[in-house]
């Protein structure tokens, strides 16, 4: 092996993951498809359900600060889910990961570039909702329970981000966005996160726990102050046991694609 070649391999590998991360977001901030959406439906939906609406209401204060959390984590799954099985699915199909792979990128640079990703926009879906709730739906959100609900959105980031992964193996290509959205929309309504569960017929609160934005919307309401039926650990063993289980069925599918190529 050459002195240039060990020299390049013993170089610090901080900056290169920096690199795509920065690369991953700019690109994806800059697709308007994306991120207008992506940003733009939680916003949107939150202003109307519960700045709107809430104002009209006497709990006006209290739905806004509720709707606050639920509505930060319909906005961090729709980042997960389009960032990571939409994009996934499209680079795969064109050939993009053989590309990676080939170039002197550490390997696991791509996939921690669109968890980073994801996860900024949902700090950026957050601090726009925060702003909105306080100034136009006069929600009241000390600044030890903002800081555990960034905490809950920014370590929400990995259980969808696997199940993205996950998606990304199985959804066909030129179909993912529209698959992505069959799942997306109504688990984000049956778990509660456009409107309170209280206020659904009873068989959707039953199938609620059966859901991982149920947990991480319980999470978030917790973090904002809420109860909940289960305690905050049993929402989070929920959840890290959906991850792993979804990683390593993404194992298991990536190799068995890999084989059959």
């Amino acid at each position: 092996m050459s002195t240039a070649t060990l020299s390049a391999a013993r170089a610090p590998q901080l900056p290169l993951y920096l690199k795509e991360a920065r690369y991953e977001f700019l690109r994806l901030l800059r697709a308007r498809a994306f991120s207008v959406a992506t940003i733009g439906f939680p916003v949107m939906f939150y202003l109307l359900f519960g700045v709107v609406v809430g104002n009209s209401t006497p709990e006006g204060h209290w739905r806004a600060k509720y709707l606050l959390g639920t509505y930060c984590i319909f906005g961090l799954v729709g980042c997960c889910l389009f960032s990571i099985c939409v994009t996934l699915a499209n680079e795969r199909a064109l050939g993009w990961l053989e590309l990676k792979q080939a170039s002197p990128m550490p390997a696991p640079a791509y996939l921690l570039a669109k968890l980073l990703t994801a996860a900024a926009f949902g700090a950026i879906i957050l601090a726009i909702l925060t702003t909105c709730g306080i100034q136009f739906g006069h929600a009241v959100v000390p600044a030890n329970q903002l800081r555990h609900l960034i905490e809950v959105v920014l370590a929400g980031t990995l259980p969808f981000a696997a199940m993205g992964l996950l998606l990304s193996m199985v959804v066909p290509p030129n179909a993912a966005a529209g698959v992505v959205n069959l799942i997306y929309l109504p688990m984000s309504f049956l778990s509660g996160l456009w409107i309170p569960l209280d206020g659904l017929p009873d068989w959707i609160s039953s199938i609620a726990p059966a859901l991982p934005t149920w947990h991480m919307g319980q999470l978030a309401l917790w973090a904002l102050g809420y109860g909940s039926k289960w305690q905050p650990w049993q929402h989070v063993v929920w959840l890290a046991v959906f991850t792993i289980v979804a990683l390593g069925l993404t194992v298991v599918l990536f190799r068995r694609n890999a084989a059959k190529a």
